[in-house]
């Protein structure tokens, strides 16, 4: 037989097991969908969570300290041996600038502050962080770099928050990662013993190949392109459940979140990147899943 009559005979095999037993591969095709659109909402929300990191990381700043008796073309060298070892921004802050802003903060206290005899803010530079570069490690480099710099008497940078993100987003990583596992194997084990079923139903077939000749590659054929139908259809189902809720929910949870996510929203939950990716994962899980399901069957 040649390898165009073993295909043809392959996808019309598959083709047919699928009406012979279409609840059966109904429930398949459900199961990979709520996977699927399961995965696509945490992938979502991780990404969300990101943003939401981002969003309020977006402001980490390292701030240098000159002493009280720096002059401007002092601060001014620090800034741009700064640039120089770490390629990022930094300016000068003069003390009147830094005043002006405790003020600002301060509101209606900061009037009080009129008062001072003399200005006892120090002259600052601010090097502005990436968010690249915010990993507690890049963050306590930077600051070790300004500390040994000339004029220099400390260096702040949020250590504690820095970190605090930072262990957020591994945690939120790590959480993703182990759920869509989880979820990955309950579907590959639940697709499987649906598949036997319809295994099972066409077990005189099987037979029959068997007793002529037939390998097992040749047996398995048709149910592993079953499931790998079986997994791009739910993959189909989980794609246009994810987008009917970026339409109808994403708009209200994006204007009650708006205050955190900033004017411009979070992330699309879908994208055409995304899509391709649950059309990969479907087919995967329905190969596993009657691969899972055939193998057992025929160690029978």
């Amino acid at each position: 037989m040649s390898v165009l009559a073993k295909g043809t005979y392959f996808w019309r095999s598959a083709a047919q097991g699928v009406r012979h037993a279409p609840f059966v591969h109904f429930i398949a095709v459900i199961t990979i969908a709520i996977a699927l659109f399961t995965a696509g909402m945490a992938r979502g929300l991780w990404q969300l969570l990101d943003s939401l990191i981002a969003t309020l990381g977006g402001q980490v700043e390292l701030t240098v300290y000159l002493d009280q008796a720096a002059a401007a073309w002092r601060a001014e060298e620090v800034a741009q041996a700064l640039r120089h070892q770490s390629g990022l921004d930094a300016h000068v802050v003069p003390p009147e600038e830094a005043m002006a802003r405790l003020k600002l903060q301060l509101g209606e206290l900061g009037s009080a502050l009129d008062g001072l005899p003399e200005n006892p803010l120090p002259r600052t530079v601010e090097l502005t962080i990436p968010a690249r570069q915010r990993t507690p490690e890049q963050m306590k480099a930077l600051a070790e770099q300004a500390r040994a710099l000339p004029g220099v008497t400390a260096v702040d940078y949020g250590e504690e928050a820095v970190a605090r993100l930072s262990s957020i987003a591994s945690a939120a990583r790590a959480g993703g990662l182990l759920a869509s596992l989880i979820v990955a194997i309950a579907t590959i084990v639940i697709v499987s013993a649906t598949l036997q079923l319809a295994i099972y139903s066409r077990r005189g077939e099987i037979e029959i190949q068997k007793l002529v000749g037939a390998t097992d590659r040749f047996v398995k054929a048709p149910f592993l392109i079953e499931g790998v139908l079986q997994g791009l259809l739910g993959a189909l189902c989980a794609a246009l459940g994810l987008w009917a809720f970026a339409v109808f929910a994403g708009p209200p949870l994006q204007s009650l979140f708006s205050f955190l996510l900033g004017p411009h929203g979070g992330p699309p939950l879908v994208t055409a990147g995304m899509v391709a990716e649950l059309f990969g994962a479907g087919a995967v899980l329905g190969l596993c899943g009657s691969f899972v399901a055939v193998g057992r069957f025929l160690r029978v």
